[in-house]
């Protein structure tokens, strides 16, 4: 081999070592690193139990956009002083944004009117007045409620009393579902008798009084997951009970509740599409985070079901999202 064509092959030989060398040292080939965004959840209670397709929705949107989430709940109930702690912790722990679920709206908005949150707060409910919050993902829970009191008085005589079940009448949510209710049950004639739960078995001594001579049967209409679970397991756990309680009415997507309106325990409930309200609440944090987004409400549809809509196609993609 010619000396000269040696050079050649040495030099070609030195040129592809020093791009090596540059694209191992990223001078040449950067890799395009994946920001990820921290996004903390403080929820309205001290169990997620209830949230089964509202996680399934946040994790969906998580993986599109590149979140990392901490799901927090309360150490107590109805305690809006300690929630609002955890959002001012999650905030100096590093969180970009907060998705909040109020369990006092009033009282969270008076605290963040007073603390200077360096983070946009997006709320799963109604939108509040404050600057910090950008963005609100909520159902319409007084349309919700008539669409129960709708139900009942499609199918039941007015002579029946409606007890009410609610796990705290509180909380401001429940208390619209509430108001819609009674605006429907009124004006239908029925009688209405609320009971709130103050002991394990508050609602298990409403419904067991039913049985008693005299007592007459009646219809339970609950105003959250909780308490439709509750009444679900105490009325499925006894055939006499199926007797007295003329039906049984809620709210809820967990699998259990599915479960036991497939059942026949539950007579009908009210639904929403809770893996989109997750997605859209993650959504719009990440929107707040990347560019302030403009202070904007979305409010998702209810849907009134019985055991024939479960495998309703429409209701399939809403009660088992990515099952």
């Amino acid at each position: 081999m010619a000396k000269q064509e040696k050079i050649l092959w040495g030099f070609f030989a030195g040129i592809l070592v020093f791009l090596y060398l540059l694209s191992s040292t990223d001078l040449i080939i950067k890799e395009k690193k994946t920001e990820i965004y921290p996004v903390s959840i403080v929820i309205g209670d001290t169990t997620d139990d209830y949230y089964v397709n509202f996680r399934k929705g946040v994790e969906q949107a998580a993986d599109d956009y590149n979140v990392d989430i901490s799901f927090i709940t309360l150490f107590e109930k109805e305690d809006a002083d300690s929630q609002m702690e955890l959002v001012k912790r999650e905030i100096e722990d590093g969180a970009l944004a907060v998705i909040l679920e109020p369990v006092d709206p009033v009282e969270c908005m008076s605290h963040m009117d007073t603390a200077a949150l360096g983070s946009p707060v997006i709320v799963a409910g109604e939108l509040l007045p404050v600057d910090s919050v950008k963005a609100a993902v909520s159902i319409d829970h007084y349309e919700a409620g008539k669409k129960m009191g709708e139900a009942i008085a499609a199918e039941h005589e007015p002579e029946l009393p409606v007890y009410i079940f609610t796990d705290n009448q509180g909380h401001s949510y429940n208390g619209e579902v509430f108001e819609g209710l009674k605006s429907v049950l009124e004006e239908n004639g029925f009688a209405m008798a609320v009971y709130e739960r103050k002991s394990p078995d508050t609602f298990r001594k409403v419904i067991e009084e039913t049985v008693y001579p005299g007592s007459g049967t009646a219809v339970v209409a609950c105003l959250d997951a909780s308490s439709t679970s509750e009444a679900a397991d105490i009325i499925g756990g006894s055939p006499v009970y199926g007797r007295y309680i003329a039906g049984l009415y809620g709210t809820g997507t967990t699998p259990s509740l599915l479960g036991q309106m497939d059942k026949g325990v539950i007579r009908g409930m009210i639904v929403s599409n809770e893996f989109d309200e997750g997605y859209l609440c993650v959504e719009k944090a990440v929107e707040a985070i990347r560019r302030g987004s403009a202070r904007e409400q979305i409010t998702l549809e209810t849907y009134y079901i019985e055991k024939t809509d479960l495998r309703e196609n429409k209701f399939e993609k809403i009660l088992y999202p990515i099952d």
